[in-house]
Parts: structure tokens; sequence; C-alpha cells
């Protein structure tokens, strides 16, 4: 059996739990899309490639952690230390790539709702903003050191890394603008659903679950005060720690948003079997416009929330 020391098992049990609900909500958010709504677009597409990538980085935080991940670097021998140092590495690559993979897929969900024009150019500069400074931190992680195995091989290898300092600005930088995409996603659903045709209890719950999205915001504000940790002597813990509650809330909390119908369907235990056949080809209907993005003439997809568009 493994024995945890520091705060290994810290990074084990918590990667374990938020990968375990972040792949279940992506399981019931394909159910939705492919079973009852039976309209799998792009931030679907999206969305599945994001639990990919944190199945990876879940992965080495969980191997990471057996190897030495949350212990002070003087407990570790060379041979375990390198191979922490692989893990480590690789999942650091592997969390940028699924953070910004996910919040698109979520931006990408919002514009099924998106009617004025200056909704959807925030909802583009979240897309873009995101991808850019993504790949700036991505391309700073991966090829921090030079060579790039060198961040592992340290010890018996020559090469060179850069400044410490420099990777702990560009990680400010891309924190916060993460905050700010985040809450950008959380407070744009409130504006998209003010005019629609709903009773105000109605309009509340929607623009709640359609707010979900931004839930991670909260795991990056934390995480914020931990990186100066990059300079200690311990196995960077803190980050790893809330860097898998960021990833696992992001996807959890934006395919919460798709789960309406499986609720409906769920409390219904004839739905799907003893629905009429106008009602199967009006189902057929929206689902063709919204794989077009033709719903109601407009190019907006409701369906995939179970609600019912203005009219």
């Amino acid at each position: 059996m493994v024995e945890f020391k520091g705060r290994s098992e810290s990074i084990f049990v918590v990667t374990v739990v938020f990968l375990g609900l972040s792949f279940i909500s992506v399981c019931l958010r394909c159910f939705v899309r492919l079973r009852l709504v039976r309209a799998f677009g792009w931030d679907d597409a999206l969305m599945v490639l994001a639990m990919a990538l944190q199945i990876l980085f879940a992965l080495c935080g969980i191997t990471g952690s057996v190897y030495g991940m949350g212990q002070k670097l003087e407990w570790l021998d060379q041979d375990t230390l390198e191979t922490a140092l692989f893990w480590w590495w690789l999942g650091q690559t592997s969390y940028v790539v699924t953070v910004v993979v996910a919040k698109v897929s979520i931006a990408l969900t919002l514009f099924r709702l998106t009617v004025s024009r200056i909704h959807k150019m925030l909802l583009w500069f979240v897309i873009a903003i995101s991808i850019v400074v993504g790949l700036v931190f991505w391309f700073m992680l991966t090829l921090e050191c030079q060579p790039v195995s060198y961040f592992w091989q340290r010890f018996h290898s020559t090469g060179t890394c850069i400044s410490i300092e420099y990777l702990i600005d560009v990680a400010y930088l891309y924190s916060v603008t993460a905050m700010v995409c985040d809450l950008i996603l959380g407070l744009l659903p409130a504006f998209l659903v003010w005019n629609l045709q709903m009773s105000t209890r109605t309009k509340a719950a929607l623009a709640g679950i359609l707010s979900m999205g931004c839930v991670a915001s909260a795991a990056v504000i934390v995480r914020i005060p931990f990186l100066p940790t990059y300079n200690d002597k311990e196995f960077l813990s803190q980050i790893s720690i809330w860097s898998n509650v960021e990833a696992g809330l992001g996807i959890t909390a934006g395919c919460l948003v798709t789960l309406r119908p499986l609720f409906r369907w769920l409390g219904d235990a004839s739905y799907g079997a003893t629905r009429s056949k106008r009602t199967e080809q009006r189902d057929e209907v929206l689902a063709a416009g919204s794989r077009s993005g033709r719903f109601s003439g407009r190019g907006h997809d409701y369906t995939n929330l179970g609600w019912k568009p203005a009219q």
C-alpha cells in the first residue's frame, strides 16, 4: 500500500474526487445531448475534449502524489524526485489546456442564448483572451527549461531554465485573466434572460443555472496567494490542489447548465416511451434547428437547457 507523506494524500484525494465529479457530469451531459435533446453541438464536443484532458491532468496528479508531490524536496531521493518532477511538468501543461477548453465550451453554450451584439462581443472576448493568455502560459510552462527534459533531469544533465520570477508574473497574469473571464461568464446570463417572456422566478432560476460556469473563479481566487510557492522547498502542494479544484469545478458547472431535461425525464417515467408522434416530430425539428443554428429563425438554441424561448 502506498504511504503518503506531507500533503501528498490531500493532492491524491482532491484529484480523485474532482475527477469523479467532472466525469459523471460529462457523461450525464452526453446522455442529455445525444439521447434526450438529440442535438450534440461544438460546445458539447469541446467539453468532452476538456474531460479527456482532465483525465490526463488527474493522472499526473495521482501519479505525482505517489512519487512525492506535496512533500518537502529534502525527503525525496534523486530518482523519485526526477519522476515527480516529470509528472509535475506534464500536469501543469495539461492543466492550462483543460481549463481553457472548458471555458471556451461554456462560452459557446451561452452563444445559444445571445441576441445582443455587445453580448456576442463579450463572449468572443472571453474566448480570445482565454486562448491567447492560455497559450502564452502553456508555452512558458512547457518550454520553461532548455532542453525541455532538463526540467526533470536537472540532477544528471546540463541545461538552463527561465527565472522563476518571470514564471510567477505570467501565472499572476493568467490567474487574473481567468478570474475576469469567469466573472463575465457568470454575470452575462442575467442580461441574456432579462427580456425573455418568463416569470421573474423562472428568469432567476435560469440565470442561476447558466451562471454556474463561473464557480471555477472561486478556486482561481483562492490559488492566487499560493503562486509565490513556486519558490518554496515544498513540492507545490497548494497550487496542485487548487488547480485540480478549478479544472474539476469548471467542467462540472459547465455540464450542470445542460442537465435540466434530465431532471424532467427522471420526473416522468413515461418520458420517451409514451410521447405522441407529434411530440417526437417536434423534438426532431428542434434538434435539427439546434444543429443548423436556425432555431426560431434567430439562431438561438434553448432546447438543450429545457427552456422555452420568447415568442
